[in-house]
């Protein structure tokens, strides 16, 4: 009777840890995605940004050497500072500024939006994008980009990856006859 007691207890202990293993190994890829397009009326940049969010408090808490979570009173600073050290955009040279428009955290997604200040075009954009590549050694982000005019042979869209090797990339125009825009 005491050695069945003893492997039932073995059992339900190999049961639970299992168990309360999961959530840790579910989480085994890192993907982040930005969308990046042009305003048709102003010519401004728009970003929105997507990533797990505690996957953003941790690379801050490593960087920063701190426990990170929401109730940090820098959080809304630290997100900030975080996202326009790791993402910003070229043209011809010159860093682009980008308002900071805000965030929001849901459903463990926190989500980033930033705006040009000025008309640009998205032709010959350099996208520099290191969000969380230095945290994960396995992270892939994607940005999607787009500028859709009413001529459709004008139309520029596509995706770019970035990741440990390509941390960098620039668009590219498909052809001469676009307007920059």
């Amino acid at each position: 009777m005491r050695i069945s007691h003893f492997f039932t207890s073995k059992i339900l202990l190999s049961i639970l840890l299992v168990w309360l293993a999961a959530p840790v190994t579910a989480h085994t890829y890192f993907f982040g995605l930005s969308e990046l397009s042009l305003n048709s009326q102003n010519k401004h940049i728009e970003v929105i940004h997507q990533f797990t969010a505690h996957d953003i408090e941790n690379a801050i808490a490593e960087i920063k050497q701190i426990n990170f979570s929401t109730e940090h009173p820098k959080y809304d600073q630290y997100i900030q500072g975080y996202f326009e050290e790791h993402f910003t955009l070229k043209q011809k040279k010159q860093t682009l500024k980008l308002n900071w428009i805000g965030f929001e955290v849901k459903y463990g997604k926190i989500f980033v939006y930033q705006e040009s200040t000025n008309k640009h075009r998205l032709a010959n954009l350099t996208i520099k994008n290191s969000i969380l590549i230095d945290t994960y050694t396995k992270q892939i982000n994607t940005l999607n980009y787009q500028r859709v005019n009413e001529n459709p042979k004008e139309k520029l869209q596509g995706s770019l990856t970035f990741n440990n090797k390509q941390r960098s990339a620039t668009i590219k125009a498909l052809n001469s006859t676009v307007n920059g825009f």
